[in-house]
């Protein structure tokens, strides 16, 4: 894997607080950083991903197929809604 080099500004506070955060994960700040890119790559890529598939979607299809939903056989053993508790706390 090639790797690059890449002057970062941040913040002095910012700056401190990731210093922080490595130190307790024990991870390099260089480490940090670069999980913290990836992660947010992933999360923007994901969003954009199922904004597609939404563009996608078959909204009566969808609904169709939700309202055939428990309708073709009778609760099993287990299925049963949990009953809520009530509290008696004022």
């Amino acid at each position: 894997m090639r790797k690059s080099n890449f002057a970062l500004r941040l913040q002095p506070s910012l700056l401190e607080e990731a210093r922080k955060l490595a130190a307790a994960e024990g991870v390099a700040l260089n480490q940090l950083i670069n999980v913290a890119v990836a992660e947010k790559i992933s999360a923007l890529r994901t969003e954009d991903y199922i904004a597609k598939r939404a563009a996608r979607a078959n909204i009566p299809k969808a609904l169709a197929i939700l309202a055939r939903a428990g309708t073709s056989s009778p609760a099993g053993k287990g299925d049963e809604l949990a009953r809520k508790r009530t509290s008696n706390r004022n």
